[in-house]
């Protein structure tokens, strides 16, 4: 039994000392792809969720109570600024305002015949007052007519999209109900949220740039073709989230952008110095970042590393790795910590002039 053991054990030996061998052998006659990390000013984006609104998006709501006479437009047209857009049922208003005008002439006539005879010392001065008075009055509830009968026509303060129609022509509305909505949208406003520690990165930067520039990510992942400026930034952080918010603007001469959409805001962060290396060059372990560094004398050693950002096909390195230390791009998975190989050293750029041109 014993000696059984014992071939047992010399046979595992054995086969141990050739894997060895073979493992050894085949290092020997691979030449593996090795790279270093590059130092270079790049920049990093940063993306935030955003929403969408019109510079100027505004209500329209009927000034009176009365039946909706007529509709003017339809939902979705462009209109201009004074257009009218809604009409209430204006025969009462008309009639006060044939009535105003009748008082205002009489009150007027009263006047003028008052101040003839006042000149002619036939009437008081208090009289004339009097009649002054009332003509006065009666202007009054002529003008207050004639502001009633305009609150019948809805016309567009500005230019702009209306929307969808709240009411029909027919429809009995109540004051202050309603009728639709109106979106300049010849500039939008997209708001987004900024955590504190970006806000104070921004603003270090706006010092030195004055102007920032920022992207738009539409819904359908496409960036949108102008760009826009950060425009105001509020007053207090919200103490739930850290967050505060952002405003920018962006141009929107084509109409493409809509009141109430939803996108990314894309900001640029300049990065001076970067240590970068291929995302291919790295493996994980239990959600940390690995490669093999090769010393002086072809050793394989694995090492931790620090991610600060990562980027499409690249990592930021912020520790862990040294400028000018040569690391393992290609075979990973063939070789093991303390392996000794024969590599071929590529130039870093070369490296990530491929990644870019296999990205696109």
């Amino acid at each position: 039994m014993r000696r059984i053991i014992g071939f047992g054990i010399l046979a595992l030996s054995i086969l141990s000392a050739c894997e060895s061998e073979h493992s050894e052998n085949h290092h020997s006659e691979t030449v593996f792809t090795a790279t270093t990390a590059l130092r270079v000013d790049t920049a990093l984006s940063k993306e935030y969720v955003s929403q969408i609104h019109s510079i100027r998006h505004i209500e329209l709501r009927a000034l009176e109570r009365g039946y909706l006479q007529h509709i003017y437009v339809d939902e979705g047209d462009q209109v201009k600024e004074g257009q009218l857009l809604f009409r209430i049922m204006p025969n009462i208003y008309k009639a006060e305002l044939e009535k105003a005008k009748a008082e205002a002439e009489l009150a007027r006539i009263e006047y003028e015949n008052t101040k003839s005879l006042a000149d002619r010392d036939v009437v008081s001065s208090a009289e004339l007052a009097m009649a002054k008075a009332r003509y006065t009055k009666a202007k009054a509830e002529l003008s207050l007519a004639e502001t009633h009968m305009s609150f019948t026509e809805i016309k567009a303060p500005f230019g702009g999209i209306i929307d969808r129609f709240h009411v029909r022509e027919g429809s009995l509305i109540d004051e202050g109900e309603l009728l639709s909505t109106l979106s300049d949208n010849s500039e939008m406003w997209v708001y987004f949220n900024v955590p504190e520690a970006e806000y104070l990165d921004y603003q270090e930067r706006l010092k030195e740039e004055h102007i920032l520039p920022v992207q738009l990510r539409m819904a359908n992942d496409r960036i949108f073709q102008h760009e826009g400026k950060v425009s105001a930034i509020e007053a207090d952080f919200d103490n739930e989230t850290g967050n505060i918010p952002f405003r920018a603007t962006f141009a929107n001469p084509s109409g493409l952008l809509r009141h109430g959409e939803t996108g990314n805001i894309i900001m640029q962060d300049k990065l001076e110095s970067a240590l970068i290396i291929p995302q291919k060059a790295t493996f994980e372990i239990l959600d940390k970042h690995y490669v093999f560094v090769i010393d002086e004398e072809h050793v394989v050693h694995l090492r931790e590393l620090k991610v600060a950002h990562e980027l499409e096909d690249l990592y930021l390195i912020s520790g862990g790795l040294l400028e000018g230390e040569h690391i393992l791009l290609e075979g990973l998975r063939k070789v093991r910590n303390g392996d000794h190989i024969n590599f071929e050293l590529k130039d870093p750029k070369a490296v990530w002039k491929e990644l870019k041109l296999y990205a696109e």
